[in-house]
């Protein structure tokens, strides 16, 4: 009976607590080191992302500043002062250039022999004389008269002026004479030749002469190029993508349609030349190096851009409001045009814009259709001989003359200053026509 009584006390008495009670598995030393291991790989990690992203941006800036300290000197063109008198005989033969030599010759009176007036007269821009003409030509009251005018000078002498040669190397490697530049100083000295807003650069078209050369007939190259692009684009893209989301039945056609229209999106855009090559001018005989040409290139090269884009603009938009414009009574298509296409068009503009944005920048459909020939008159029509903004600025890349390669920088400046404006256009569309459910 004793016994019994010690087990059933021994029963309910707890047992002591042991001396050292065993370590937590959250507390022991591996587990302690395993997880300083784990807080120190997430920090390389993202020192790693830190660093991708700090030198993205230093390769940025390299080349944006690389392009800049290039490129800002076209902007400024340097030009002589002359006092021209218009003689009337030599404007009835329009002998303009013998007048300007003869006002640039009045001030080196020392210079007689023949060496040094061939010096002077390369002085001054070849289209000097256009400009004195066209000046008169606007006033013919100035004829007889003595006019301060200010030319045009020689692309070598703007580069002197903008410190494009070296003064301290010898004639021979500085490619420029000892007496180009002393004629150039004493102008400069009295202040006969200055710097002024380069006018021509975006006004002119292309020339052999850089002074002459100027981006005027590729800016509305591209600006016709662009009309074309998107007056075909961007109707037929967005009927497209409306059918295909809202109307299409879902089959294996309609499947292999999505397939080869995403596929379309990363096909090179050379391909696109290609097929514009024989297609628009070897079936069709269309002009070569035309914005029409040019414009169904890039339309055909954008469209999937745009598909896609609206696509998926019309799926963000909720199936309630779908539903809900069928239960009062709307038709497929009243619940399309009057409720998910504008809720849609924010994304579909942002779209759209890239696409063009795109279609802007491209250069390797147009070399294949003629778009790269030397074009010297601003195009008036769709079907005259033009280039665009990227074409010209490979083609300047390309030449070897001094002058071209700020004149390439700053068209590369502009072409993106217009690219930043149109995807800066896409952000403000889809921030002032975004809606949130």
């Amino acid at each position: 009976m004793t016994d019994l009584v010690e087990q059933d006390v021994a029963a309910v008495t707890p047992s002591p607590a042991p001396a050292t009670a065993p370590k937590s598995r959250l507390r022991s030393e591996a587990f302690a080191r395993r997880l300083r291991a784990r807080h120190a790989a997430e920090r390389r990690f993202r020192l790693a992302g830190a660093a991708a992203v700090a030198l993205a941006a230093l390769i940025l800036v390299l080349l944006l500043g690389s392009i800049v300290a290039k490129g800002a000197s076209a902007f400024l063109e340097a030009r002589i002062r002359l006092e021209v008198t218009l003689d009337p005989a030599e404007v009835a033969d329009r002998n303009y250039a013998a007048l300007l030599r003869r006002a640039l010759y009045a001030q080196f009176p020392q210079v007689t022999d023949r060496a040094g007036k061939r010096v002077l007269n390369d002085l001054l821009s070849s289209g000097a004389p256009y400009e004195l003409e066209a000046m008169v030509a606007k006033d013919p009251a100035l004829v007889g008269t003595t006019q301060t005018v200010w030319v045009r000078a020689d692309d070598q002498i703007d580069q002197l002026v903008k410190g494009g040669y070296r003064r301290d190397l010898p004639e021979g490697e500085r490619g420029l004479s000892d007496a180009k530049v002393a004629a150039t100083d004493v102008l400069l000295a009295s202040g006969a030749l200055a710097q002024g807003f380069n006018t021509t650069l975006f006004t002119a078209g292309d020339s052999r002469e850089p002074e002459q050369a100027g981006i005027g007939g590729a800016i509305v190259g591209s600006l016709l190029t662009l009309l074309v692009t998107m007056a075909l684009s961007v109707p037929v893209g967005i009927a497209a993508a409306v059918y295909l989301e809202e109307f299409a039945p879902k089959n294996r056609w309609t499947d292999l349609i999505e397939v080869n229209i995403n596929n379309l999106a990363a096909v090179p855009s050379i391909i696109f030349g290609l097929l514009g090559l024989a297609v628009f001018l070897g079936f069709f005989g269309m002009p070569r190096s035309a914005p029409l040409v040019g414009g169904l290139v890039m339309a055909l090269m954008t469209l999937p851009v745009i598909i896609i884009a609206s696509r998926v603009a019309l799926k963000a938009v909720p199936p309630s409001i779908r539903q809900a414009a069928l239960g009062i009574g709307a038709s497929p298509l009243q619940t399309v045009l009057h409720h998910v296409l504008p809720l849609a068009m924010p994304g579909i503009l942002t779209g759209t814009i890239i696409g063009m944005a795109r279609a802007l920048g491209e250069t390797a459909p147009l070399l294949m259709i003629g778009m790269v020939a030397f074009i010297v008159d601003i195009p008036r029509g769709l079907t005259d001989s033009a280039t665009v903004l990227p074409v010209q600025i490979y083609m300047w890349a390309d030449s070897p003359e001094r002058a071209f390669t700020e004149r390439t920088s700053a068209a590369i400046l502009i072409l993106l200053g217009v690219l930043i404006l149109l995807n800066g256009a896409a952000v403000i569309l889809r921030k002032i026509f975004e809606r949130r459910w």
